[in-house]
């Protein structure tokens, strides 16, 4: 069973047809003791970098989304839900994120006549084969809409990239957390492809404990 976050800015509807369509057992909630009995957690997200972490702490959600890390349970954080797994984001002021993933989130500078934000298909180049990679190939294609991009510290946890005016990180990881800047949900039979390794990650894990 996969809960998807409720923190007001995310695109929870389309996530959670996705899951339906796979026929991955899911909800939508905004309550810590319901997402608890999650086996894995998606933290979706649509917006402003410094809004999106005030709803999750006002909530208390980045609290427990930590937690929940802690314990080795599955995150897969989409788009701007990428974003805030880093450390701290640029976007307006600086704001610290939560931190699973060392990093920073700036914004893309327009180069060769490339729009901001960037909207569209692009290819993957797959970096590390991971539970979640595993089956992607380089030259994928995958639907993104953001203006800021994350930059990773550790390079281990960089686990595709994207080009656009520059490198682009595209799909990140570490243990059990993940991270897609573009949307899966959006993205066809590719990003369909990667949800369902997602619940298939969430099930492997939940079957050792």
């Amino acid at each position: 069973m996969i809960g998807i976050i409720d923190y007001g800015m995310g695109n929870l509807h389309s996530v959670k047809n996705a899951c339906d369509f796979l026929g991955l057992e899911s909800f939508v909630s905004d309550d810590e003791k319901n997402l608890a009995k999650a086996d894995g957690l998606i933290l979706p997200g649509v917006g402003a970098f410094p809004d999106a972490m005030k709803c999750l702490s006002e909530k208390k959600l980045d609290i427990f989304i930590k937690n929940e890390v802690a314990k080795s349970k599955p995150l897969l954080g989409i788009c701007l839900g990428m974003q805030l797994l880093f450390d701290i984001g640029y976007e307006f002021s600086a704001t610290k994120g939560l931190g699973l993933i060392h990093g920073e989130v700036v914004k893309i500078k327009p180069s060769d006549g490339l729009k901001v934000p960037h909207m569209g298909w692009n290819e993957l180049t797959i970096l590390k084969k991971t539970p979640l990679t595993e089956r992607l190939k380089n030259g994928d294609q995958v639907y993104f809409v953001h203006s800021y991009k994350a930059i990773v510290q550790n390079r281990e946890n960089l686990l595709a990239t994207t080009d656009y005016g520059g490198e682009i990180t595209a799909i990140v990881g570490s243990g059990n957390t993940y991270g897609c800047q573009f949307h899966p949900e959006k993205s066809e039979s590719v990003g369909l492809g990667i949800l369902k390794r997602y619940g298939e990650i969430v099930n492997d894990c939940n079957s050792r404990n």
